[in-house]
């Protein structure tokens, strides 16, 4: 009897720290359970003073821009009596702008990122390259446009013109372009080249027929975004001096313009004097929105129907 009685106590005094040990356990899960509920709060409340914010913003550009923005102030000749002006030639300068970004852009992007994913060997210059590409990715625009007037404007003379504005717009999205391209070519799964070179097939073929097609959506969804973001910028041009007024329509790359924001932005500033001018922003705001929204809505429809899961 004894013996049994040791051999009780024994047991139970080894099942006391398994005991504690639980429920410890249990209150370590129970604190991270609350911090886990807490943190998700703190983000479920961040995103709804965003999107509370964006509303208003939105709500009070729309206000602005009723009873401005018609089919008169989207054909309509730039002019210094605000019930007269239009955005036409800020269109035109806008698009003129896309016809040289969009080419450069694609093109230089993503041969650099083909090359650096495909051919360039592993080594210091090629981690130097990457290095410094996403580097310039996060380097502010204002200092693209400080370049391009230095190299395109000065130094090239091509002064205030579409082609300067053009090339100096390449340079501030061509570093994301390449990333984007990147990060979809090493995406692409390693047994389909594997595959290409299995049934015989060259370097280039299997870049150009295996992957590049699989990457392409990822390509265009990058590219398709660094082309909003080019529309979108003023910093660069401002720099460079494009002017706010122009009445011609550019007819030619040599030709100065004007652009959507670059006209918002003066239009902003010259409120101070002539109020009327928040409307005209404001509608001008309205018609930049419609286009980088239709923009993303074509790279959410590439990437979408597309892209190609293995």
């Amino acid at each position: 009897m004894e013996a049994n009685k040791l051999e009780i106590r024994k047991e139970k005094e080894m099942s006391r720290p398994f005991k504690l040990s639980f429920k410890a356990d249990r209150r370590q899960i129970g604190r991270r359970v609350k911090l886990s509920s807490l943190i998700k709060n703190l983000f479920a409340l961040s995103i709804l003073l965003t999107l509370l914010v964006l509303v208003f913003l939105l709500f009070d550009i729309v206000k602005d821009s009723i009873g401005w923005l018609d089919l008169d102030f989207l054909r309509g000749n730039l002019s210094i009596f605000p019930e007269k002006a239009g955005i036409f030639g800020a269109i035109m300068g806008t698009v003129y702008m896309m016809l040289i970004v969009i080419p450069v852009t694609f093109i230089l992007g993503v041969s650099t990122a083909i090359y650096l994913e495909e051919y360039a060997k592993p080594g210091k210059l090629k981690d130097f390259i990457n290095i410094n590409l996403s580097n310039l990715a996060s380097v502010p625009s204002v200092i693209f446009g400080l370049l391009g007037l230095a190299v395109f404007s000065r130094l090239l003379g091509l002064g205030g013109s579409i082609l300067a504005g053009g090339l100096t717009m390449s340079l501030l999205v061509l570093p994301i372009v390449v990333v984007a391209a990147q990060e979809s070519l090493k995406a692409v799964p390693g047994f389909l080249r594997e595959a290409s070179y299995a049934l015989g097939a060259d370097k280039w073929t299997t870049v150009s027929k295996v992957v590049i097609p699989v990457a392409l959506p990822g390509m265009l969804t990058g590219f398709i975004l660094g082309v909003s973001r080019a529309i979108g910028e003023t910093a660069p041009l401002v720099v460079l001096g494009i002017p706010t007024l122009i009445m011609k329509i550019p007819q030619s790359v040599m030709d100065d313009f004007t652009t959507m924001p670059i006209q918002i932005y003066y239009w902003t500033l010259d409120t101070v004097l002539t109020p009327e001018y928040a409307n005209l922003a404001a509608a001008t705001i309205v018609v930049l929105l419609i286009v980088l929204f239709l923009l993303n809505s074509v790279a959410i429809f590439i990437r979408n129907k597309f892209e190609k899961k293995f």
